[in-house]
């Protein structure tokens, strides 16, 4: 719940995520004139991470399973899919549907994490649910020195956030 921020989830995220659809959605109309494509890949891709999330993280830590689902991805697929059915052009559909893909992003999941938005004072510090969760839920792959960064001094001089690696 804690990684999904308010700068790489909104941006980067669907930029990366609209690859896939959009190959698979190409090669159903190419070959077979079926415009889900970019639902099909998408559907399977959450099966696939639904699995995984629920071996990896309850089957080997038992790891609250409600707090690491992934990204709903069905709603941006259909709407990508949509655009190509209607128009029935690559180039229309790569510049309207990728742009609506990734619009639809974060108001799309905002139902979901707007629990976790919410302010809480823990220790005489404020931050949201979701920082709370993501400190007493400790994840061994992260080192708590990238989760606060923001805190830190860790900026550049444009007052930006430095990724450390």
């Amino acid at each position: 719940v804690d990684w999904k921020d308010r700068r790489m989830w909104p941006t980067v995220l669907p930029i990366m995520l609209v690859t896939f659809p959009a190959a698979a959605q190409y090669f159903f109309w190419e070959h077979f004139r079926l415009p889900f494509g970019a639902t099909f890949l998408c559907v399977a891709l959450l099966f696939g991470e639904w699995l995984d999330r629920y071996i990896s993280f309850w089957g080997w830590t038992f790891y609250p399973i409600n707090l690491v689902w992934p990204t709903s991805l069905v709603p941006h697929a259909l709407f990508l899919d949509i655009v190509l059915l209607l128009s029935k052009s690559f180039i229309v559909t790569a510049i309207v549907g990728s742009m609506g893909f990734s619009l639809l992003l974060y108001p799309n999941n905002w139902v979901i994490l707007a629990q976790y938005h919410q302010p809480t004072e823990q220790y005489g510090t404020l931050m949201s649910l979701a920082d709370v969760i993501g400190f007493h839920n400790v994840r061994t792959s992260m080192p708590e020195y990238i989760r606060i960064i923001e805190r830190g001094t860790m900026r550049t001089f444009g007052k930006d956030v430095v990724g450390v690696a």
